[in-house]
C-alpha cells in the first residue's frame, strides 16, 4: 500500500512538468525537424573540440574564539589548531564537444588528495545531449538543480563558501554532486522565459560504487524570469524520494535580482528557503533512541545574501565587492530545536575580469541557541583571507 501511495506521489509531483514538455516541445515533427538523423557528416570533421579550465583557491583561517579550532570544534582541554593555511580547491576541468549536440565534462578537485580521497576528487563526470534549447538530457555525476547555488560554480560565489543549508541538503541527496540523470531546458510563457529541470538521483553522494538502497530521489526545479530589467527570477523546488523504504521529501523557494544602480554600481540579491526530512540524521541514530516516524526529523533554513559591486575597470583592478550573508538553519527543529545563525561579511577585490583573480577577506560568525562542549555545535568567529585564480 505504501509503495502504491509513493508511486502516485511521484507521478503527481512530475505531472505538471510533463504537461509543460508536451505543450512546448511537441508536436514531434517540430522537434525532430531540428535534429539531424545522424551527427556524422561534414560538420563532424571539426569534432571533437576540447576546452580546459582550472581553479586555484587557497585561504588562511584563524579562530578568534578561545578553545575553538579552525574547523569550529570546541576543545574543553584547550587543545586544537586556531590558525592554518589551507588549500581548498585545485580543480581541473575538461569539456569535450563531441558533436554539435553532444558534450562530455569531467571535473576533478586535486586538493581532495590531502585527505582520504575515497568518494572525493572526481566531481563532475557526465554526458549532455542537447536536442534543442527546450530540452537537454544529462547523465552521469553532476549537480542536480535544486536551488540557486547549483546554478553557478564555487569560483564565482558571492560569499566565502556555500551556505550551511547547501551542505546539509547535500548530505540528504538533494544538492551537491549526485549520480543520476536529468532533463531540462528553457521554455516561454508568452514573453516570459521559463527554465525547468527534472532529475532522478541515487541520493547517496558522489563517487559511490552504487546506490545504497533501492530507492531514488526525484527532484524538480522551475525558474520564472519575472523581470529582465532588474534581473528578477523566482525559483521553486520540490522533490520526493525513497530512502530505505521511508518516504522523504524536500521543498524550497528562492528569488534573485541584479539591479544596475548606475553604469558602475550593481546590487544583486539572493533569498532562499528550504525544508526537508533529515533522513541522514534519522538513519545515523540508533533504532533504540530514534522516533519510529521519520517525519519527526526535519530541517529547514533560509539565507539572505546582498552583494554590492563597483566596477573600476582599471587595468590592474577590475572591481570591488562587498557582501554580507545571513543564514538561519535548524537541522532538527521538531525533535531537538537548536538553530544556528551565521553571519558572513566579506570584502573582495577582483583583479581580472570574470573573477579570474581575486582576494577576499571575511568573517564567519556562528551562534547557536544551545552550545555543546567538545562539538562543532559551539559559537565561533573565524577570520578568513582567501585568494583564487581561474585558469
Amino acid at each position: 500500500m505504501k509503495k502504491h501511495l509513493f508511486f502516485h506521489m511521484k507521478i503527481h509531483a512530475l505531472c505538471p512538468f510533463f504537461l509543460i514538455l508536451i505543450i512546448h516541445v511537441f508536436p514531434v515533427n517540430k522537434v525532430y525537424a531540428q535534429v539531424p538523423d545522424s551527427t556524422w557528416g561534414k560538420d563532424f570533421e571539426n569534432y571533437p573540440k576540447f576546452q580546459f579550465k582550472g581553479l586555484f583557491q587557497a585561504r588562511f583561517t584563524t579562530s578568534l574564539n578561545k578553545d575553538v579550532d579552525v574547523g569550529g570544534l570546541h576543545h574543553a582541554d584547550h587543545s586544537g589548531t586556531d590558525n592554518t593555511f589551507a588549500l581548498k580547491y585545485m580543480r581541473a576541468q575538461v569539456q569535450a564537444k563531441i558533436s554539435k549536440r553532444t558534450e562530455v565534462v569531467a571535473l576533478v578537485n586535486l586538493a581532495d588528495f590531502k585527505s582520504d580521497p575515497k568518494t572525493k576528487v572526481l566531481e563532475n563526470a557526465y554526458l549532455k545531449y542537447t536536442f534543442s534549447p527546450k530540452i537537454a538530457l544529462t547523465v552521469g555525476q553532476f549537480r542536480p538543480w535544486f536551488g540557486i547555488e547549483e546554478t553557478y560554480p564555487v569560483d564565482i560565489i558571492k560569499s566565502l563558501d556555500w551556505s550551511n543549508q547547501y551542505f546539509e541538503f547535500g548530505k540528504n541527496g538533494w544538492t551537491s554532486f549526485q549520480l543520476g540523470a536529468s532533463v531540462g531546458g528553457t521554455l516561454h510563457f508568452g514573453t516570459m522565459p521559463f527554465q525547468y529541470a527534472l532529475s532522478v538521483v541515487n541520493g547517496n553522494g558522489k563517487n559511490q560504487i552504487s546506490d545504497n538502497n533501492n530507492g531514488k530521489q526525484y527532484l524538480s526545479r522551475m525558474v520564472f524570469g519575472l523581470s529582465r530589467k532588474y534581473g528578477v527570477n523566482l525559483g521553486v523546488n520540490g522533490g520526493v524520494g525513497d530512502a530505505f523504504h521511508k518516504t522523504v521529501y524536500a521543498l524550497g523557494a528562492d528569488i534573485t535580482s541584479n539591479i544596475a544602480l548606475s553604469p558602475r554600481w550593481f546590487l544583486d540579491m539572493q533569498v532562499e528557503a528550504k525544508q526537508a526530512v533529515n533522513h541522514n540524521l534519522y538513519f545515523a541514530l540508533g533504532e533504540d533512541v530514534r522516533s519510529p516516524d521519520i517525519n519527526d526529523y526535519q530541517m529547514r533554513g533560509i539565507y539572505f545574501l546582498p552583494n554590492l559591486r563597483y566596477e573600476i575597470k582599471h587595468k590592474n583592478l577590475s572591481a570591488i565587492e562587498v557582501s554580507c550573508r545571513y543564514e538561519y538553519l535548524d537541522v532538527n527543529f521538531k525533535k531537538d530545536k537548536n538553530p544556528r545563525e551565521t553571519i558572513t561579511p566579506m570584502f573582495g577585490l577582483e583583479f581580472l575580469k570574470n573573477y579570474g583573480a581575486r582576494i577576499q577577506v571575511g568573517m564567519q560568525i556562528d551562534r547557536y541557541k544551545h552550545q555543546i562542549e567538545n562539538t562543532t555545535t559551539y559559537n565561533g568567529n573565524l577570520f578568513i583571507l582567501q585568494v583564487q585564480s581561474r585558469l
